[in-house]
């Protein structure tokens, strides 16, 4: 089985499969969300430095930060999917 990769920014990809959310980071719930990942070193900071513009959560409880804004996130996400729809189709004609 094919992984698909998502490009979250600078480099830095994650198994697109494994994705359950991508959110702003910007409310209290995500802050808090984010400083209990960190607590709990599931915490994974890949914003190089940069402000977090985006917070994925993963099916595993990991915590991913991103200096990429969610929406372009959700649109590379959504482009993936779709991509992958057509290789299934494909498939099975």
């Amino acid at each position: 089985m094919e992984k698909n990769l998502l490009n979250i920014g600078f480099g830095s990809t994650v198994v697109a499969e494994r994705i359950v959310a991508i959110v702003s980071p910007n409310s209290a719930p995500m802050k808090r969300l984010k400083d209990e990942a960190r607590e709990e070193s599931r915490l994974i900071d890949s914003t190089h430095g940069r402000r977090t513009r985006s917070i994925i959560v993963t099916d595993s409880k990991h915590v991913i930060l991103s200096a990429i804004q969610a929406e372009t996130i959700s649109q590379r996400y959504q482009l993936l999917r779709e991509e992958q729809g057509k290789k299934d189709d494909e498939k099975y004609e």
